[in-house]
């Protein structure tokens, strides 16, 4: 995590100097703009001067997506108007401004690659083809009041240098960025080899802080260091092709786990979660696979529970459901993690041969002082209730939290509030012969 900090810290801080640098560059063109009476222009260069400045504001106050927004909806706009207006190309010196277009498309996939949205690849198309168009023809609007020679002559040799300079501080970054995804690729790869991976165990209990399971949790401990966050090598993980195979790892490992729960009159009831990435789920052999590991080991499978994302749901829909009926019609739980934030939709909901639906955190950690919040998640236990389906609300740190998701008739929780992750000796010694040792401290 203090990877992607970092990393996110970096970016930030290299896009506020790039909107610094064009901001002060403009505000320069700007002046001398307005020495010359050239008022249209003055006026383009300070829509300028204001969006740059305004980027960098928004960076610095930690918006940066916000930033990336206005920056190139803005520049965009404005590039345009002034290729057709002012940087109309003549015998003395070319048209030049479009240049911009490729330091914006490129602002927008590296923007693309933090946060995926249709409208970002709108914004790229728009600026190549509005690229493609300047550096092809000599296109100019009848009422176009293009800058004096003797000006433009000078700006096309700046402004092709500051452009190239931008283009070359965004391929420099996307390349450090591709460099340290494939070193970590390659240590993901021998984590695997080397059994660096581990499963953590964060308890689940009842409303009386009774443990009623666990969700198994992976974890990367590096040779010589410290615990890695999934939230970073998760993505790189997916990108690189890894999650089978991890997912194989992490299922067979909470497969030995419940064979040594149902040793223990005291853990033997116990329910394991283990989360399931879609690559995973969508095998072939998925299905006969767990079932045929199941039964191998004598697990009783309504002790396990696999968690499937929402993101599942932008796939095979009928294909999903084929197999999440097998896996039920078997005795394994399905349980809908991370709801509220994805792709499911009522009908969807409605479709689904699923168990339970588990409320994401940042519903519960922001429903005590939000009442639109509270409405929904009430919303969400009425609709689970008439599916006949539990909820399990995770993310819980509070008592506030806890006694609130309680109200809701919430039978299922999870969070610090209760016990943060452990390796199994942890989990074990905490919890196997103790039903409900945090929340009969805490509450």
């Amino acid at each position: 995590m203090k990877q992607l900090e970092d990393q996110s810290r970096r970016f930030r801080l290299a896009y506020g100097t790039a909107a610094l640098t064009v901001g002060i560059l403009t505000t320069g063109w700007g002046l001398v703009f307005a020495y010359m009476q050239a008022w249209s222009l003055a006026v383009m260069d300070a829509a300028l001067i204001v969006t740059a400045f305004a980027s960098y504001a928004l960076t610095r106050r930690h918006q940066l997506s916000a930033a990336l927004f206005l920056s190139q909806f803005s520049f965009l706009a404005i590039v345009i108007v002034f290729c057709l207006l002012f940087d109309v190309p003549s015998a003395v010196a070319p048209r030049v401004s479009h240049l911009f277009l490729l330091v914006l498309a490129l602002l927008g996939y590296i923007n693309y690659q933090r946060e995926n949205s249709r409208l970002q690849v709108a914004l790229i198309a728009l600026c190549l083809v509005s690229f493609v168009f300047f550096a092809s023809t000599n296109f100019r609007v009848p009422y176009a009041d293009p800058i004096a020679d003797e000006f433009r002559i000078y700006g096309s040799w700046l402004n092709t240098i500051v452009a190239i300079i931008m283009l070359c501080g965004g391929v420099y970054a996307m390349q450090r960025e591709f460099a340290r995804n494939l070193d970590q690729a390659r240590d993901l790869k021998a984590a695997l080899t080397n059994r660096e991976f581990e499963l953590f165990y964060q308890p689940q209990v009842d409303q009386t802080g009774k443990l009623t399971g666990a969700e198994a949790l992976l974890r990367w401990k590096r040779p010589g260091g410290g615990y890695v966050s999934p939230a970073e090598f998760i993505p790189v993980a997916e990108e690189a092709g890894f999650m089978p195979v991890i997912g194989d790892w992490v299922f067979n490992e909470s497969c030995k786990t419940l064979v040594f729960w149902q040793q223990d009159a005291a853990t033997r009831d116990l329910k394991l979660s283990v989360n399931v990435s879609v690559d995973q789920f969508m095998k072939d052999d998925f299905v006969d696979t767990v079932l045929a590991r199941l039964t191998t080991l004598e697990i009783d499978p309504t002790r396990l529970k696999l968690e499937l994302t929402e993101s599942m749901m932008a796939d095979d829909v009928d294909l999903i459901v084929s197999k999440m009926s097998a896996l039920r019609t078997a005795g394994v739980t399905i349980s809908l993690d991370d709801f509220g934030t994805g792709y499911s939709s009522l009908s969807h909901l409605r479709r689904l041969p699923i168990h339970e639906i588990k409320i994401d955190r940042s519903f519960v950690q922001e429903a005590p002082g939000n009442k639109r919040n509270q409405l929904l998640l009430k919303s969400i236990f009425d609709i689970a209730r008439t599916l006949d389906m539990s909820v399990v609300a995770e993310g819980i740190e509070t008592k506030e939290q806890f006694l609130l998701l309680q109200s809701f008739g919430c039978t299922v929780f999870q969070g610090y509030y209760f016990g943060r992750p452990l390796p199994l000796p942890g989990f074990h010694k905490q919890w196997a012969h103790d039903s409900a040792p945090p929340l009969a401290e805490t509450a």
